[in-house]
């Protein structure tokens, strides 16, 4: 049984969102491919995330909000909890970053791919950036709607790693 596991923090709604279509993405691909019961998908906060969750699991989506052109704080605690207890137990492993942001994504995606890179994870995709727009402090802290765009999108990276993890990628 494969495991993915979507690890994911969102302060305005919008990267849960997000994360809630990459699970629905790669739980139609396993449907499609018919393999539903040789799959699963986890869906858990940063904050609820340990070492061994990621040991347990085959494949990993992070998806959070860039602030700040960093992280946020709590996906960045995940990862800094996280990181020791699994360092060299999981390279190779199949990843992807979906980050939701204002205007711009770049950072948080360039700080999520050194950590995975230290990790020695294997990205099967570029890091998926949906900008909302948003560049006032009202505009930025206003819970947000995503778009049916950008969770097809999300959809589409969730089951491209669904299938990888399915097909037995190395």
């Amino acid at each position: 049984m494969k495991q993915l596991l979507i690890i994911w923090h969102s302060r305005t709604g919008y990267a849960e969102q997000m994360a809630q279509a990459l699970a629905r993405g790669a739980a139609d691909t396993a449907r499609a491919l018919e393999q539903t019961a040789s799959m699963q998908v986890h869906l858990q906060r940063a904050q609820d995330t340990s070492p061994a969750d990621l040991l347990n699991a085959d494949g990993y989506l992070f998806c959070a909000p860039e602030n700040l052109a960093s992280l946020t704080g709590e996906m960045k605690e995940c990862l800094d909890r996280c990181y020791y207890g699994v360092l060299d137990h999981i390279q190779g492993r199949p990843y992807a970053g979906a980050i939701s942001a204002g205007t711009d994504g770049t950072g948080a995606a360039r700080q999520l791919e050194r950590i995975c890179t230290g990790w020695r994870l294997r990205a099967i995709a570029p890091p998926l950036i949906e900008r909302n727009g948003a560049q006032t402090p009202a505009a930025i802290l206003a819970p947000k709607t995503a778009p049916q765009d950008t969770l097809s999108r999300c959809e589409e990276l969730g089951g491209l790693l669904a299938a990888t993890l399915l097909a037995g990628e190395p």
